[in-house]
């Protein structure tokens, strides 16, 4: 009686050229690398100790420091964005977290810049070179705050402070025609590289809202990067920086949460 010949065991699992984890005629095996801590963004606005704060976007200057003092106390140091970003290029982006600042509010300098300077951190200001010395007219509720001058924004610049664009008037850039798109998009990057004599890197949009025309503006603007809150996730990338929001609720129990949600909602940059 004919015997069987044993069946020869199937070839041993192999990559593309021969590495491991790839079989002919089955998908191949993927191994992912084990990443790092998340490394995140956090949204600030205005520092001062006014009590009326209906938009949630108000920190006092002691909150602020206890904030950045817990950062400091888990090996963190806040950074600009543009550093976060160097940083992560070259696989250095541990321990950092990117701090920013928008509308640039006069009380930026006179109270959160000290703040920053004492626990050695760095920050991003977005700034709207359209209303310098204006205020927050795009509230409709709240108190009027007194929004930087020339000379505030490069008092800022002088310190350290990178400095970057959120459009010139502060407008949802979602709902504005394509020359008013260029004029905020263009037109700010502009006038800010004229007014602190150096390139801007950064766009924040206002209200945190864009879609695939204002992402392209600002991509064909010459941004190395843009920061939103939480982005569609089809729009993710650098010119899509999803945020965290901090407030003045938000102590060290709220701080740990929004750290570990950072990566479990997706709001975060990976350090590998």
């Amino acid at each position: 009686m004919a015997v069987d010949s044993p069946v020869p065991p199937p070839p041993p699992a192999t990559g593309p050229a021969g590495e491991p984890g790839h079989r002919p005629g089955h998908a191949p095996v993927v191994r992912h690398r084990r990443r790092g801590p998340a490394a995140w963004i956090a949204m600030y606005h205005s520092v001062c100790d006014h009590q009326e704060d209906p938009y949630n976007i108000t920190v006092s200057p002691d909150r602020l420091d206890r904030q950045l003092a817990w950062l400091r106390r888990r090996g963190l140091r806040g950074v600009a964005v543009r550093e976060l970003l160097a940083a992560r290029a070259r696989g250095q982006a541990r321990g950092l977290v990117g701090l920013t600042f928008d509308d640039g509010y006069a009380d930026f300098v006179t109270e959160a810049l000290p703040v920053l300077g004492r626990r050695r951190c760095g920050a991003t200001l977005f700034v709207l070179p359209g209303r310098l010395d204006g205020a927050n007219d795009w509230d409709p509720l709240g108190p009027r705050k007194r929004l930087l001058d020339a000379d505030g924004i490069r008092r800022a610049a002088a310190a350290g402070i990178e400095i970057a664009s959120h459009g010139l008037t502060h407008l949802d850039l979602t709902r504005v025609t394509d020359q008013e798109l260029r004029a905020e998009v263009h037109g700010s990057r502009t006038a800010l590289a004229e007014l602190i004599d150096a390139d801007v890197q950064g766009f924040c949009y206002p209200y945190g809202t864009l879609d695939a025309r204002v992402r392209a503006a600002v991509r064909e603007a010459g941004y190395r990067y843009a920061c939103a809150i939480a982005p569609d996730p089809a729009l993710a990338g650098d010119h899509a920086l999803p945020r965290l929001h901090l407030g003045q609720a938000d102590t060290a129990v709220r701080l740990e949460l929004k750290r570990r949600l950072a990566r479990v909602r997706g709001r975060a940059l990976e350090a590998v």
